[in-house]
């Protein structure tokens, strides 16, 4: 990097971008998108991992296990590949679109078309083309695709980029750490970061998390009611510092004005996102907690 960037502000980042990502998993338009390519929406999972995966082409269930991590197996099985038997990777992709345009268009109303959403946009773009995809899956993915004509879907594109940028360097640090998928949903439990039910979406059933947990007290990370220990706190700690560091790049390109200048932009969408009520109050993220 071309200057030394505190961490902190690369987690601000993150708490500013995740929101304008997710409702992307979340609102009313985008079910309604899924639906009309014959995607069941009565629960979220159907169209979360067509839309989350499809940027990797109609990849199998093996691949998007790993690039998901903390999914257990059965239950990405439940819906990769079979998700391309409904739609190509293609015409979901082309989906997705249309539900960030419909909701985007809802959430910000006027504001979508501002020069301010368009100069947020182009400093995100900036930003996401700065980020090194190598190593790097479903930032990869991502980054391949076309950009978008609309400046407020350069904005969620470049966000998109960012945000598995950061996520494919979160299990990088979390294997560093030793710590495999279901070990890495329990230990984060311990922090409290979110309740175990919260962690229980991720399909992995009562015994595999009680010998995870089990594996966490043999190396001393936990207590046996399953809440960490200082050495699971430090080690949380670590995985959560080396994540924001391999995070850090892109933002560090914009320079100090720009990324400033950003942070204020995204502030007043971010507002409006969170009072939009689409997103759910606990998340798996720990945004705010850790």
């Amino acid at each position: 990097m071309s200057e030394q960037l505190e961490l902190g502000k690369v987690r601000q980042m993150w708490h500013l971008l995740e929101p304008l990502h997710a409702v992307l998993y979340y609102a009313p338009e985008a079910f309604e998108e899924a639906a009309a390519l014959g995607y069941k929406t009565d629960e979220r999972w159907p169209s979360y991992f067509a839309w989350r995966a499809a940027p990797l082409g109609a990849a199998g269930a093996e691949r998007v296990t790993s690039a998901f991590y903390s999914f257990s197996p059965r239950m990405v099985e439940q819906y990769v590949p079979a998700a391309w038997d409904i739609a190509s990777p293609g015409a979901v992709l082309d989906a997705r679109l249309r539900a960030l345009d419909r909701t985007y268009r809802k959430v910000f109303g006027e504001r979508v078309d501002t020069p301010e959403t368009a100069e947020a946009a182009a400093l995100l773009r900036r930003a996401a083309e700065a980020a090194n995809p190598a190593g790097r899956p479903l930032a990869a993915g991502n980054a391949e695709l076309a950009w978008p004509d609309e400046p407020h879907l350069v904005l969620w594109q470049a966000a998109t980029i960012l945000r598995e940028h950061r996520g494919d360097g979160h299990l990088a640090a979390l294997l560093t750490a030793g710590l495999d998928p279901v070990e890495s949903l329990v230990s984060f439990a311990a922090i409290g970061a979110a309740s175990v039910e919260r962690f229980a979406s991720r399909g992995w059933s009562d015994q595999e998390w009680g010998a995870a947990r089990e594996r966490l007290v043999a190396r001393g990370l936990l207590d046996a009611d399953g809440t960490a220990t200082a050495a699971g706190r430090e080690l949380r700690a670590e995985v959560e510092r080396r994540t924001d560091e391999l995070a850090a790049a892109p933002w560090a390109a914009l320079g100090p004005a720009d990324r400033d200048r950003l942070t204020d932009l995204l502030g007043t969408l971010w507002v409006e996102v969170l009072s939009a009520g689409v997103l759910p109050a606990e998340t798996t993220l720990g945004i705010g907690k850790v």
